[in-house]
């Protein structure tokens, strides 16, 4: 039997000394961290950019299938990606928890694990937050800061008639990764003896479970001397946020259905699920990558990038939201996706 320790034994202040005991700050616009009645920081002349996300047991995770240390890292990674999406760089973050008696000391190690080897790999430093009891359930906050250059922020509003419409990556995998996972779940719930099965169906898992920030597309803007001109994570499913780009930038716009980047693997476990892989890209939330538009006169460099797939271009208002099938056929793009008041 792994050892327990009650949170009770510590108290608050004894878990926070626990929980961000190892700290070492990593960005000199850190000045002061935890262990203070605020952080500070100064970005030394460069504008901050701020993002809040909450994630509460049993909407946004189950944690019959979700590791706490998955858990940690992706709180972490689903804020910096809000940071990306801006087209800055991440630098510090707070992360505020409430949880009840049935986690350990142990657990909350664990989701700690998770949560500092996602600062490690973005190099972002935990600078605060806050710890309180729920009467049931495990909810957590994180608000993450970033830092850019005046007048480089990207907004959602500043696309372009004509511009090129791009997404990073593939789509559609996290959402089968968590059809799975339910699948599994429910078998579990009737029948205890049966073990999982989940053979082969390791990318789409780990989109679910440990999806990553596009931090690497960020930074070949910046190589590339590369400006997108709108810009947005694909959290909700990529019809959703395309529309959100056509409305609150005043245009139209055509996306080719050939053209939209979905991973083999996905496209295997879509059929598994009698599902058609457009409709999962198109639909299906968490991806995390990022949708975002460009002039024309980029595609040079944007062609530099294989992670980078053009999907369409933005066009008048009047000329409506459209899809073009692989068969030829023009429908207008719904948004599908995840609703968190449904």
């Amino acid at each position: 039997m792994s050892e327990r320790t009650e949170i009770s034994t510590l108290g608050e202040f004894g878990l926070i000394d626990h929980l961000t005991k190892n700290i070492e700050l990593q960005n000199v616009s850190s000045i002061v961290g935890v262990g203070d009645d605020a952080a500070v920081i100064d970005h030394f002349g460069k504008q901050t950019v701020i993002t809040t996300d909450m994630l509460v047991e049993g909407v946004h995770f189950d944690l019959m299938y979700t590791p706490l240390r998955h858990l940690g890292y992706k709180s972490i990674v689903v804020n910096l990606s809000d940071i990306y999406a801006m087209n800055a760089t991440p630098t510090q973050v707070t992360i505020s928890i409430a949880l009840s008696n049935k986690f350990s000391v142990e657990a909350l190690d664990e989701f700690y694990e998770g949560v500092y080897a996602a600062c490690t790999k973005y190099g972002v430093d935990l600078i605060g937050g806050d710890t309180t009891s729920s009467q049931k359930g495990f909810v957590i906050s994180v608000t993450a800061l970033g830092e850019i250059s005046p007048g480089k922020y990207v907004k959602r509003s500043t696309a372009q008639k004509g511009d090129l419409l791009c997404v990073s990556g593939d789509l559609g995998a996290a959402f089968l990764g968590l059809t799975f996972l339910e699948r599994e779940k429910n078998i579990f719930l009737e029948n205890p003896q049966v073990q999982p099965d989940l053979e082969g169906e390791k990318y789409v898992i780990g989109r679910i479970l440990k999806p990553e920030a596009r931090k690497d597309i960020v930074e070949f803007f910046e190589k590339s001397a590369l400006q997108p001109t709108a810009m947005m994570d694909v959290s909700d499913g990529l019809s959703s946020e395309v529309l959100h780009i056509c409305r609150q930038s005043n245009l139209g716009c055509v996306v080719y259905e050939d053209k939209i980047p979905v991973h083999e693997d996905t496209r295997n476990a879509a059929f598994k699920f009698k599902l058609d892989p457009t409709a999962c890209a198109l639909s299906g939330g968490e991806d995390y990558e990022l949708v975002f538009t460009v002039s024309q006169a980029d595609y040079e460099k944007l062609v530099l990038n294989e992670q980078i797939s053009v999907i369409g271009y933005m066009t008048e208002p009047e000329k409506g939201k459209k899809i073009i099938t692989k068969g030829g056929n023009t429908f207008d793009i719904t948004a599908q996706g995840w609703n968190a008041f449904s």
